[in-house]
């Protein structure tokens, strides 16, 4: 658990690809977001309340598609009525994977909003043609002991990963669409000190990334 100034962060690795699900709760308000109910529901209702004893719980975002990642949508969004978001080019197959309505659709530049937590949402396509990743920026003036103003955590899924980008089967168009939104869209816009948090595996920052950019588009993966 991380507490921050003005959120605090849960993770849980569930199902059998270990996928990293995070709940984000706004301090002020209580609200929650939930980043890919991806498997286990009742492991994923009680990190709900671990947030929120009354269980709230106001959003779901589906970084993409796949399976592996929406696997308890419904048995939360069912058991909570959070609304269920997903980028605009994954809506249909998230809703045709779970029967899940995606209330929200999401596109690169949109905010999501957490009680009183903005999220900027950064399309990065390649992975699946809606992937899209989550950007919360603490504030400049951030003073909890954990803090650090002004850095930035990323929720990547697959999109972005320690050691490259994320799947896009080979494909030169797939991996160019994919390498090129993650250069201009993340590499270009924050700091080295950015946390990336991908939907499976450990953690990493953008700076420990940044100098292995050339291999990455050399290999094409």
């Amino acid at each position: 658990m991380l507490t921050l100034d003005r959120l605090v962060l849960r993770q849980l690795a569930v199902g059998p690809m270990d996928n990293d699900v995070y709940l984000l709760t706004c301090r002020a308000t209580g609200a929650q977001l939930l980043v890919d109910a991806a498997a286990e529901p009742d492991r994923l209702l009680a990190l709900v309340r671990a947030g929120s004893p009354e269980g709230r719980l106001d959003a779901v975002v589906t970084t993409h598609a796949h399976r592996d990642h929406v696997g308890a949508l419904a048995q939360v969004v069912g058991a909570t009525g959070a609304v269920a978001a997903a980028g605009a080019d994954d809506a249909a197959a998230v809703t045709a994977a779970t029967g899940v309505e995606v209330g929200r659709l999401l596109r690169h530049g949109d905010t999501v909003r957490v009680g009183e937590i903005e999220l900027a949402v950064v399309g990065l396509r390649g992975h699946t043609p809606g992937s899209v990743a989550l950007a919360y920026t603490e504030p400049g003036t951030a003073a909890a002991p954990d803090a650090v103003p002004g850095r930035t955590h990323l929720f990547t899924g697959d999109s972005l990963f320690p050691g490259g980008v994320g799947n896009t089967q080979r494909d030169p168009e797939r991996f160019a669409q994919l390498y090129g939104d993650v250069v201009a869209r993340v590499f270009d816009v924050y700091r080295d000190d950015t946390v990336v948090l991908p939907g499976h595996g450990r953690p990493t920052t953008l700076g420990d990334e940044r100098p292995h950019l050339g291999e990455w588009r050399e290999r094409g993966w």
